[in-house]
């Protein structure tokens, strides 16, 4: 090893180390529990806060307005993530999520108090939406910057898996109180239980979290006095293209996320194909799938690249869910279960390569900033509002495979950009 290159390999940041990366990976299991969580119970919270007829469509359309906080959520933890640290940030998100939780478990309902029942749910919501706005990128920028450079892409997807170990105990937690309970006790008291499960969790993680240590690559730029004054700023200036790139990334992302997956089971009980105890049922078969898929997608991007495994995974999108979903209104469970899986599998593959991809595009220094304007603001707009226009769309044209067009369409649109996308994986 030559002099300049021992000077390199001396000063570069070393990883963290595996306790610290386990329990910030595990962490996104809280965020996505509670917001699959509230897709999962769609038609039930539907009854118990908004009642009537298109309750279903205000509960979406709710799920949506929440989601526009994630935006500005990441916008001002990323601003405070850049500057004070990665762990500090992640400390402040979780707490706000366990007390959002918490509220959300304990709420009146409207035959309580009314129509301003279904109000204090979106308030909540969007406290929540900020909070998550903080908590994702957060994670996977920390798992990012403390990996070895050579497994980069397989311990960032681990943020993607794990927050589907959430949506897991989601749709499990969900399944079990809807097939256990009787109607009228689900909709009196019932559905509090999951969300009190959900603060439980939170607040355990919080707990966990405070033994993690600081992101070794922002601790470097901060001694060196390298970080960006205006993090905001300096990515929409200089940093731009990565914005934009990550944008791309996280829409296609979101969309096969959102409206494959989490979806599913809303759409499956709009149809008639399933009860909602048999489309939850299914909606957990199809969350172990995308835990099993997530890993092995990572490994490969690390293998062979981030841009051809995006690539190959937008074709497949491209192709596939307009079938799929055609298949799961007309099919049997079995046949329902095969579409789900693989819809998931879709889903799931994109999350993983899209982690590490979204956050390569953009140098430390502003990395969580960058991450606001492009891959979360992507989110709040083909994940929160996906599903509602979905099920709009579907209703509205009679079209039972407007969802998998929708994300067909998506996988259409950023191919161009896939393709055009810079090799971020490192050189051996």
């Amino acid at each position: 090893m030559t002099r300049v290159h021992r000077s390199m390999h001396e000063t570069m940041p070393r990883p963290l180390d595996r306790r610290s990366l386990v329990l910030a990976a595990l962490s996104t299991v809280v965020e996505w529990y509670d917001f699959t969580l509230f897709l999962y119970l769609a038609t039930v919270l539907s009854r118990v806060f908004f009642g009537g007829e298109g309750a279903v469509l205000t509960a979406l359309l709710g799920f949506a307005v929440a989601y526009l906080m994630r935006p500005v959520g990441a916008a001002v933890f990323g601003h405070f993530g850049d500057r004070r640290g990665r762990r500090a940030t992640l400390l402040a998100s979780m707490t706000l999520m366990s007390v959002a939780m918490l509220l959300t478990a304990l709420l009146p309902t409207s035959a309580q108090i009314g129509p301003a029942a279904g109000v204090l749910l979106l308030a909540l919501r969007c406290v929540m939406g900020f909070a998550v706005g903080g908590e994702y990128t957060g994670v996977v920028a920390y798992l990012l910057e403390g990996a070895p450079p050579h497994r980069r892409g397989f311990i960032t997807s681990l943020a993607a898996a794990t927050s589907e170990i959430g949506g897991l105990l989601a749709a499990g937690i969900a399944a079990l109180t809807v097939s256990l309970l009787p109607a009228p006790a689900l909709d009196s008291w019932g559905w509090r239980l999951p969300f009190l499960f959900g603060a439980a969790l939170a607040a355990a993680i919080l707990f966990a979290r405070a033994a993690m240590k600081e992101s070794p690559e922002f601790e470097a730029h901060r001694d060196a006095g390298t970080l960006a004054t205006s993090p905001l700023g300096d990515a929409f200036t200089r940093h731009r293209a990565g914005v934009l790139r990550g944008f791309a990334i996280s829409a296609l992302g979101s969309i096969t996320y959102y409206v494959g997956i989490t979806y599913v089971p809303v759409y499956l009980t709009s149809v008639g194909s399933l009860s909602e105890a048999q489309s939850l049922q299914l909606a957990t078969i199809a969350a172990l799938a995308v835990i099993l898929v997530t890993p092995f997608v990572g490994l490969l991007a690390d293998r062979v690249g981030r841009r051809p495994v995006l690539v190959g995974l937008a074709l497949l999108c491209a192709a596939l869910p307009w079938t799929l979903f055609r298949l799961l209104a007309d099919a049997t469970s079995v046949v329902a279960t095969a579409g789900a899986v693989l819809l998931a599998a879709l889903a799931g593959g994109v999350s993983a390569v899209g982690a590490v991809a979204t956050a390569e595009q953009v140098p430390a220094q502003g990395r969580l900033s960058a991450l606001a304007l492009g891959a979360t603001t992507a989110t709040a707009l083909f994940g929160g509002l996906t599903p509602w226009l979905a099920q709009l769309l579907m209703q509205k044209t009679g079209q039972l495979s407007a969802p998998g067009a929708m994300i067909a369409v998506v996988a259409l649109c950023v191919l161009p950009v896939l393709l055009m996308l810079p090799e971020t994986r490192p050189k051996r």
